[in-house]
């Protein structure tokens, strides 16, 4: 399948990224790891696959800005591109060797999401969507599953962990969700918990206190097969705020509904 410039930029970058971490999970109990905080863990690998991607994106797309969660915010002399770049998104199930991990590449332009490639190594699922254009994985067009009642619903959520997040909240939420859905899960990825969404497997996702390179992608992802993507508040303010839900245009309406009045 023939794709655009970029996104064939944003895919060879993921994919070196993705060997050299595929290599490292192989080692996993070599890697060397500090802590960013409690239950936060930052590896060696983390840090490679941040540098091989600034490297690779830096040069392909000289001029553009990029947001890492390793290296922060470094401005580019474009203004109107950014890329938004996890290397790691579930770092803690890399270092547990659970294979949910991906490699999370988004581009904002003029401030909305434009393109996002993530990338499953472990697994070689590569997902790609770039905006009026689609959703693919491994070149199979994606499309958000068509289920209108949230008891028919499979969602995903995450938890907070220990010195992290609201856990008074996040109790709350699933005590108010469980009695309503099919299923609960929490796969510990947020971008690849947006991924599935958009190719059906899960039916929505909510999550809070996330940072923009954890959804960037993958909210362009959902968009492109057919979903809606907003804050827990509604509206469009999943990168500013960090909380997202997202389904299809009914079970994301649901959420809402559900979810909003709890925050």
């Amino acid at each position: 399948m023939l794709h655009s410039a970029l996104i064939n930029v944003m895919v060879k970058a993921a994919r070196r990224a993705g060997r050299s971490l595929k290599r490292d999970l192989g080692e996993i109990e070599n890697l060397q790891v500090s802590m960013k905080g409690p239950a936060n863990f930052v590896t060696a690998a983390d840090k490679r696959a941040e540098q091989m991607l600034y490297d690779d994106l830096l040069k392909a797309r000289p001029g553009y800005g990029f947001i890492g969660e390793e290296g922060g915010t470094r401005e580019g002399t474009d203004k109107s591109n950014t890329w938004i770049v996890d290397p790691l998104d579930g770092t803690t199930n890399f270092l547990h060797g659970i294979p949910q991990f991906a490699i999370s590449i988004g581009l904002q332009r003029e401030g909305v999401m434009f393109a996002g490639v993530i990338y499953n190594p472990a697994n070689d699922e590569l997902y790609i969507a770039e905006r009026g254009k689609g959703a693919f994985l491994n070149d199979q067009r994606l499309r958000v599953a068509g289920r209108k009642k949230l008891d028919e619903c499979v969602i995903a959520c995450g938890l907070p962990h220990i010195g992290r997040g609201d856990h008074e909240l996040s109790r709350r939420e699933m005590t108010e969700l469980q009695p309503k859905v099919a299923g609960l899960r929490r796969f510990g990825a947020a971008s690849l918990d947006l991924a599935f969404v958009a190719a059906g497997r899960l039916d929505g996702y909510w999550e809070r206190n996330l940072q923009p390179w954890d959804i960037a992608a993958g909210m362009i992802m959902v968009r492109e097969a057919g979903g809606v993507v907003s804050g827990i508040e509604g509206g469009d303010t999943a990168l500013a705020t960090g909380n997202v839900v997202c389904g299809n245009e009914y079970v994301q309406t649901e959420l809402v509904k559900v979810l909003k009045p709890l925050g």
